[in-house]
């Protein structure tokens, strides 16, 4: 990561284990990504494929019992210096964690009512955030917070400031959160599926608010969807995860115009399309298994119509790279050299 400036965020071989009472549920399972500058990185993927416990892995978020390995390299200034500091060997509770999470890493979830209290007014909530991580004036907290919810478009900022989460619709009040997130001048944002709970329209105005702050104030973004039109809008690079691994890594056209993973392929057929709007939609035959005691061999074997018994269903199966920046986890595709 040392060589290469325009990575702000490098995780290798990284693993969020949890030992429950069934065995050793290897939700993220040895992934590897890059988060550049200004850039924004898709992950996609369906529900149980490890995308949100990667975020949370992250940010260290995950509970106790909850095992996090591997490398997660954080590039920041501080005191005027550059430094890069291991996220997961940080204390989860610690200070320098603490500082992190919100500060270099915000977050965006999924749905706003569970992330605010619901005894705190918005405005509470955000001048909170600043304090912690900007300035301890609470007068100059409360204009940077007023200034950040005219910067996400919520009308009128100042009567928003003193109302309670209920008090907001579900557009406002995914405005309020990623207010909140941004509030801190985060090097690298995270938005969980921030768009599965609303409609449309204000679907449309939230992925371009995100598009717009990360033009703005230089922003790296990693976006967690299983949409794949989101994708296609937003992102530069995209992850496919499936079974807690990538299964293929790439830049969004050649995602969309050269996926070399039967799985991948499978999620770009099942996309509904106007000119086949009177065809059957694809579907992928059965669910992501449950990642226990799993069977050697590509965890997609199940489910892939492409499969080949004895070729796929034998040993690790590593990431191969079928062109510089494009690297796929599959023992078919050609030509077949592994990625560094």
């Amino acid at each position: 990561m040392a060589q290469n400036e325009e990575v702000i965020l490098q995780l290798n071989e990284v693993r969020a284990h949890f030992r429950v009472k069934e065995g050793l549920l290897k939700a993220v399972d040895g992934i590897g990504l890059a988060i550049r500058r200004r850039r924004t990185l898709g992950i996609v993927g369906e529900s149980g494929c490890g995308k949100s416990v990667t975020s949370q892995a992250i940010l260290r978020l995950l509970p106790a019992f909850a095992t996090v390995s591997g490398e997660m390299l954080l590039r920041r200034t501080r005191n005027g210096r550059d430094e890069i500091v291991d996220i997961a060997k940080l204390d989860p509770n610690g200070e320098d964690m603490r500082s992190i999470r919100g500060g270099e890493i915000a977050i965006i979830f999924q749905e706003p009512m569970k992330a605010f209290s619901p005894i705190h007014t918005i405005g509470d909530q955000i001048i909170e955030a600043i304090v912690l991580h900007q300035t301890q004036d609470r007068k100059e907290a409360k204009r940077i917070a007023l200034e950040t919810l005219r910067k996400v478009g919520m009308s009128n900022p100042e009567q928003r400031l003193n109302e309670y989460p209920h008090q907001l619709s579900g557009g406002m009040r995914q405005r309020a959160m990623i207010a909140m997130a941004v509030a801190g001048n985060p090097a690298v944002l995270i938005a969980d599926e921030p768009t599965t709970a609303l409609d449309v329209t204000v679907q449309a105005q939230v992925l371009r608010l995100i598009n717009e702050l990360k033009e703005d104030s230089g922003t790296s973004v990693v976006f967690i969807t299983h949409d794949l039109g989101v994708i296609a809008e937003m992102s530069d690079e995209v992850a496919v995860m499936y079974l807690g691994k990538v299964v293929e890594y790439a830049d969004v056209d050649t995602l969309f115009y050269e996926a070399a993973h039967p799985y991948t392929q499978a999620l770009l057929a099942s996309i509904p399309s106007l000119a086949g709007r009177q065809e059957r939609l694809e579907t992928i035959e059965g669910t992501v298994p449950f990642p226990i005691d799993l069977p050697e061999g590509c965890g997609f074997y199940n489910r892939c119509p492409k499969a080949r018994p004895g070729v796929c269903n034998r040993g690790e199966v590593p990431l191969y790279e079928v062109k510089p920046g494009h690297q796929v986890r599959c023992v078919l595709v050609e030509p077949q050299r592994e990625a560094n």
